[in-house]
């Protein structure tokens, strides 16, 4: 490859050197925003050797290389432009400019959950094992795996621990990640999030129980009684109690003298904003984050097929949009009330997408004999089907629009299918074949007949139309 002459036509395609004001790049894309998209020649882009895809998010624009490769092409780039050594993250601040409201405050959620998701992988895919391990039936009938060896009783409550610490200081994660991103010290967030889960607090679990049990403790401050009640797995209370513990300590640097900030600041900051949700925030939220969870699961439960089938068909294009990013919000809750919502319907149905853009990708294998495309679409898809898809998704399906389009159908009708029989999850993990540890131990089979659909479905499809087109 001729990475000189490859950089300069990228740089060309995108306008020339005036056009491009950040560049950057990840693992396998460049990373970059430009002053004026309209200038940029995407159909030449697609054309230039080495480049496997390309798509415009969160107002940046990315060109997929590969792993390796970016990092030539990023080099000789570099050269050319003489804009410095730039972070991923001065990008996506330059490319924030370029947001509306909208999207910043999906970018906004992005940011703050992201960070955390490998600590809810973690113990969902731990709660996962633990469920199959003490499920009757999944292995032997009428019996689980405690039942024939005893002896790993104890590892199973160990591990049931470790699945559940995630979720039960859920507030501790949020709010380190949430007043970080807000603009306030993160540790300050972690200790509010403390505040949020201590252990003198009743059981936020249990909330339900204990008030209709009359339990509830409270304290009584100038005549205001504030109940003495957890917030363990809850979202919006500690997002908004984030949100005015960086507003008060930004104002309270303001005006308070330098001498005396590291002593007033955080001590009024993390009082008040542990006051406001004890009293506002936390009540309000946790109704809030209940009813949404309720809300949803009630859509799914009621809906049954019909909602599948809507929400499995569009989940793709939403994810182009990027809004796939505030279902991680939604499916923290749900999995955080496990008990009462029976798990997240959304991890499923995103599984059944993600195959549905890997079958059609492969699809587009078999039906064209064009080598770089296979080369292509091969290894994309199969991506894909492990959780992967902006390879397949950008790189080959919607440039070809027909395997998008089979894999939009196999989508909806899997999720069709996986919502008739209620499929849902007990954890979050990599969507696509890989997901099964996720899955309620109950619910596996019919998961897997739903996965075999979107597979078949989206394949064949994707076969028949692609040869069409080609045949025109």
């Amino acid at each position: 490859m001729d990475f000189p002459k490859i950089a300069q036509q990228v740089i060309e395609k995108l306008g020339g050197k005036d056009n491009i004001a950040t560049l950057a790049h990840c693992a396998t894309r460049l990373r970059l925003t430009v002053k004026d998209q309209a200038k940029i020649d995407k159909e030449g882009i697609e054309n230039i050797d080495g480049v496997k895809g390309q798509f415009s998010t969160a107002g940046q624009y990315q060109i997929i290389f590969g792993s390796g490769t970016v990092n030539t092409v990023y080099a000789e780039m570099n050269k050319l432009l003489g804009l410095g050594d730039m972070s991923t993250a001065e990008v996506a601040a330059a490319g924030a400019e370029n947001q509306n409201i909208l999207q910043r405050l999906v970018k906004g959620l992005a940011d703050i959950f992201v960070p955390i998701i490998p600590a809810i992988v973690a113990g969902g895919l731990l709660m996962g094992i633990h469920s199959m391990l003490t499920a009757k039936g999944f292995f032997v009938e009428g019996m689980n795996v405690i039942d024939m060896y005893p002896g790993i009783a104890d590892l199973v409550d160990l591990m049931n621990t470790f699945a559940n610490a995630p979720f039960v200081f859920l507030p501790v994660l949020l709010g380190f990640s949430a007043t970080r991103k807000f603009g306030g010290n993160p540790y300050l967030g972690a200790a509010l999030g403390m505040l949020l889960v201590h252990p003198a607090l009743a059981d936020g679990w249990n909330y339900a129980l204990t008030l209709a049990s009359g339990k509830i403790q409270y304290w009584n401050v100038l005549g205001l009684e504030i109940e003495k009640v957890g917030y363990q797995g809850t979202v919006i209370p500690t997002l908004v109690s984030a949100w005015v513990l960086a507003t008060l300590e930004k104002s309270f640097r303001k005006v308070v003298p330098s001498y005396l900030d590291n002593l007033i600041t955080p001590l009024f900051s993390l009082f008040i904003a542990g006051f406001l949700a004890f009293t506002v925030i936390g009540p309000f939220g946790r109704e809030a984050g209940s009813l949404i969870s309720a809300g949803l699961t009630w859509l799914y439960d009621t809906l049954g097929f019909v909602g599948g089938a809507i929400f499995g068909t569009f989940y793709a294009p939403i994810v182009i949009t990027g809004m796939h990013q505030t279902f991680i919000a939604v499916e923290t809750q749900l999995l955080a009330e496990v008990a009462n919502t029976g798990g997240t319907f959304i991890f499923p149905i995103a599984a059944m997408s993600n195959i549905a853009q890997g079958a059609a990708c492969l699809g587009v294998a078999f039906a064209m004999k064009d080598a770089k495309v296979r080369g292509l679409a091969v290894p994309s898809g199969i991506s894909a089907l492990l959780g992967i898809t902006e390879p397949a998704m950008f790189g080959v399906n919607l440039r070809y629009r027909q395997p998008f389009i089979a894999a939009m159908i196999g989508a909806g009708l899997s999720s069709a299918f996986i919502a008739f029989f209620n499929v849902k999850a007990i954890a979050l993990g990599a969507a696509g074949f890989l997901g099964i540890p996720s899955i309620k131990p109950e619910s596996l089979a019919m998961y897997s007949v739903g996965m075999a659909i979107s597979f078949i479905v989206a394949f064949s499809l994707s076969v028949i139309l692609v040869k069409k087109a080609q045949a025109k």
